[in-house]
């Protein structure tokens, strides 16, 4: 499986969705996991560290939303969600609650968190 996973642009979000390690156990397994540059930065993981555990590196967010499943922290920020497609998987943790109208706009996105977020 094509593994995404974007760099957080939340402010003061500094997590990545998965770590150097995950990444090797993934790649390990058989899946190719795309690293949005600079995911990893803030929290002392390099691209280098990624690309040493058998990642790709996506130059752009648009790169690392191609992928058919997308490995976030937070939920996806209004500029993230036209990036998102139908039929694709979020795995991600989603606050939902404190902000109706992502809820709205990510069950327009018709994506595969649509049958487990309400």
């Amino acid at each position: 499986m094509l593994i995404g996973v974007p760099r957080e642009i939340k402010d003061h979000e500094y997590r990545v969705g998965i770590t150097p390690a995950g990444v090797r156990a993934l790649t390990d397994a058989g899946h190719e996991v795309w690293v949005e540059t600079r995911a990893g930065e803030r929290i002392g993981f390099s691209d280098e560290l990624y690309l040493a555990a058998g990642a790709k590196i996506a130059d752009t967010p648009s790169d690392a939303y191609a992928c058919p499943l997308i490995v976030k922290v937070k939920e996806p920020q209004p500029g993230e969600i036209p990036l998102l497609r139908e039929e694709q998987v979020l795995f991600t943790y989603l606050h939902l609650a404190a902000d109706p109208a992502l809820t709205r706009r990510l069950l327009e996105r018709k994506g595969s968190f649509r049958k487990s977020c309400c």
